[in-house]
């Protein structure tokens, strides 16, 4: 950063939240990271073997439904394919972690606009399965929005 930038802060303790939503984006791209290595890793063979226990073990049928449906879909293919929009999701949110931590005017709006366009899904759960957990996750969604939105708007003026 440029110290003549108005927007420049050397201070690191300025940005106590947009480094907290920085650190929790940190997490979730590393562990995204891990389930797209692990998808490459084991390879479609135990992920049907798993599937195919999940079927015994609730008694569901192998021939209908979803989880029939994901058992037949498995394959070198679907794994690779799904192991890298894993890995594009850990790229992202690693990248939006990297720019809020060094607080960055695109981060604020990437994390500001993904976070908003969970509320809606938020609301619709909490409606639908009322309770603390669904509460918790709409109101720690509110705060990064709103703490989100708050560093845009201090930078517009």
């Amino acid at each position: 950063m440029n110290p003549a930038d108005p927007h420049y802060n050397a201070d690191p303790k300025a940005h106590p939240g947009l480094h907290a939503i920085a650190m929790v984006e940190a997490v979730k791209g590393l562990l995204a990271l891990s389930a797209a290595s692990g998808l490459e890793l084991l390879g479609p063979t135990p992920l049907q073997r798993w599937i195919e226990l999940l079927i015994r073990r609730f008694h569901l049928d192998p021939e209908h439904g979803s989880m029939a449906w994901l058992a037949h879909s498995i394959s070198p293919g679907s794994v690779h394919l799904a192991a890298g929009i894993v890995f594009a999701y850990a790229a992202l949110h690693l990248f939006e972690a990297w720019g809020l931590w060094k607080a960055k005017a695109w981060a604020s709006w990437l994390g500001c606009v993904g976070a908003a366009l969970y509320l809606p899904f938020d609301i619709f759960a909490m409606v639908r399965h009322p309770g603390w957990l669904a509460s918790a996750v709409l109101i720690i969604n509110v705060i990064v929005v709103w703490v989100l939105a708050r560093d845009i708007l201090k930078r517009r003026r």
